[in-house]
């Protein structure tokens, strides 16, 4: 961990907490590592969801009603 980390309080489920220490001492992290990391996973996934959804921004819009249209038409429902 770097010493510019910054310290938080996080409370588990106690069985969330008993796989954490279990994985902890598996992989031989601590489980701030393993926090740390599952954090960053997720703020990721967010991000690409943003650039995602910031790339489609400009597609037209279809309703529901005619997208189960589109649908019936192809065959698909």
């Amino acid at each position: 961990m770097s010493n510019l980390s910054k310290r938080s309080t996080i409370y588990f489920e106690p069985s969330i907490h008993q796989a954490l220490k279990l994985k902890a001492a598996a992989s031989d992290l601590s489980i701030s590592d393993i926090v740390d990391e599952a954090v960053r996973l997720l703020m990721r996934e967010d991000q690409e969801d943003l650039s995602a959804f910031t790339e489609r921004a400009n597609e037209p819009e279809i309703s529901y009603e005619a997208l189960l249209d589109d649908l019936k038409k192809h065959g698909k429902i």
